[in-house]
């Protein structure tokens, strides 16, 4: 099923609602379904009439997980790490599908990062790996946006990766697929720039969720990004940047100068 979150025409509502995609068509649901469930309301409204917003705005917290990927690890000339390698991303760096990607004025260096996001669906704490599927509400595209240049100056990644606009999610939450071996890339202007599989994160999501949760209390709605594949590279002003993964869908983001 796939859940999104969208602006509807304004006769509808003046405020977003959630939704299931059902091809061309969107169900309207009652209420936000993290919280209420997937209650559907029968009204239907055209896809192309409503627009696409991030499909969760965390209300606590974006985890992401660094250097998950090997090969990203040996581009960054860096070592495969022996545990999860975690940082926060504030909740105010999430945009949505088609929303800007912003530079800003002190970066020169701002470059694309492709990931399968977690969405928890419960409070949780110190999850075992046999129990993580209780806790997982469904999965979304990420960016994790980065100012490569500020990252290597601070020596830390909270400045780099924390701008607003540099958490692009969506364009919706898939409630069921197996995310264990899905096809990931990453192209700029057409231009492919990554390209790899689930199968390659060295953490798998049993062993993230375990580890994350060990140090955090998960919220519903927080966001876990699982790690990057190799390919990472600049998202120049004026082009778009296009995420896909299989079974999920395509997010799309074009990079403007701050203003």
């Amino acid at each position: 099923m796939r859940i999104a979150r969208f602006s509807p025409p304004k006769e509808v509502s003046a405020s977003p609602l959630f939704g299931v995609v059902l091809g061309n068509e969107i169900e309207v649901l009652a209420g936000d379904p993290l919280y209420s469930g997937i209650t559907k309301t029968g009204e239907k409204l055209a896809l192309d009439s409503v627009k696409l917003l991030a499909p969760v705005i965390p209300r606590s917290k974006v985890v992401c997980v660094g250097k998950n990927y090997a090969d990203h690890a040996k581009e960054m000339d860096s070592v495969v790490p022996e545990q999860p390698v975690i940082f926060i991303k504030p909740n105010t760096s999430v945009i949505g599908p088609d929303d800007a990607i912003v530079w800003p004025s002190m970066s020169k260096k701002v470059d694309h990062e492709a990931e399968l996001a977690i969405v928890i669906g419960k409070i949780c704490k110190d999850v075992p790996k046999e129990r993580v599927q209780d806790v997982i509400f469904g999965y979304t595209i990420g960016n994790d946006v980065t100012a490569r240049d500020l990252q290597k100056v601070d020596g830390q990644w909270s400045r780099a990766k924390g701008f607003d606009t540099f958490c692009p999610l969506g364009p919706w939450i898939e409630t069921d697929i197996d995310p264990s071996d899905l096809a990931i890339s990453a192209e700029v202007d057409g231009q492919m720039r990554q390209s790899d599989r689930t199968s390659s994160m060295i953490f798998d999501i049993p062993t993230i969720i375990y580890f994350i949760t060990q140090v955090y209390t998960l919220l519903p709605g927080d966001v876990i990004l699982t790690g990057t594949p190799a390919g990472v590279g600049v998202i120049p002003i004026g082009s778009t940047v296009s995420i896909s993964i299989e079974g999920i869908g395509t997010l799309s983001n074009r990079a403007v100068a701050d203003v």
